[in-house]
C-alpha cells in the first residue's frame, strides 16, 4: 500500500464504522488498538500498518481489501465552474467532509443560523455586515470572519454585487469538540 492509499483510508474506516453504528471505544476493543490511534487514522493524521490495517477491517466487519477500494472510490478531482448571475452556487458538490458554498448579489436571507461545526465566510468582493453573538463585524472586500461551531449568526450583503464565500465542516461531519468521546 502507498502512502497515498493509507492516508485516504481514514475516511473508509470513519463510513464503515459509523455505517455500523460503532465508536471508536468499540472499534479499539474489538481490534485492540487504542482510540487515540484510531481517531488519527480516521482524522489522516496517522498511517496504520498493514498488520494494524487488517485488525481495523476485522473489527469493521470487512476486508483490509473493501477498505482500501472505498477509500479509492473516494478520492475526487472535480472542476465547479463559474455561474451567472445571482443567487447561491455550491463550489464543492457532494458529501464530502468540506462544504463551501458561494452568495453573489444582494442576499439577505433574514433569519439566523446556528451550525455545530466552524465555519468561514470570506468576502470576494463587495461588502456584508454579519450579527455573532450580539455583536456587528461589517466585512469588506478580502475580509475573512471564524465562526466555531455553535456561535449564532445572521449575515447581509449590504453592497450590490458582493460575492461571500462560505467555507464549513459539513453538517453531516462530526467535527465538534466533545470532551465525553
Amino acid at each position: 500500500m502507498d502512502d497515498k492509499e493509507s492516508i485516504r483510508v481514514g475516511a473508509a474506516v470513519r463510513r464503515r464504522r459509523r455505517s455500523l453504528g460503532l465508536t471508536l471505544a468499540a472499534v479499539a476493543s474489538r481490534s485492540g488498538l487504542s482510540v487515540p490511534f484510531l481517531s488519527q487514522i480516521e482524522n489522516e493524521r496517522a498511517r496504520p500498518s498493514a498488520r494494524s490495517l487488517d485488525r481495523v477491517a476485522d473489527a469493521l466487519e470487512t476486508t483490509t481489501a473493501r477498505l482500501c477500494a472505498a477509500a479509492d472510490s473516494a478520492r475526487a478531482v472535480e472542476v465547479v465552474r463559474a455561474g451567472a448571475g445571482d443567487g447561491v452556487r455550491r463550489v464543492v458538490r457532494g458529501r464530502h467532509q468540506l462544504s463551501a458554498l458561494e452568495f453573489t448579489g444582494e442576499i439577505d436571507l433574514g433569519r439566523e443560523f446556528q451550525h455545530r461545526n466552524d465555519e468561514v465566510m470570506y468576502v470576494v468582493d463587495g461588502a456584508a455586515e454579519v450579527e455573532a453573538e450580539g455583536q456587528a463585524y461589517r466585512l469588506e472586500r478580502g475580509d475573512t470572519l471564524f465562526l466555531s461551531g455553535g456561535v449564532r449568526h445572521r449575515w447581509r450583503a449590504t453592497v450590490p454585487g458582493t460575492r461571500l464565500l462560505l467555507v464549513a465542516v459539513a453538517e453531516h461531519v462530526d467535527a465538534t469538540n466533545d470532551p465525553r468521546r
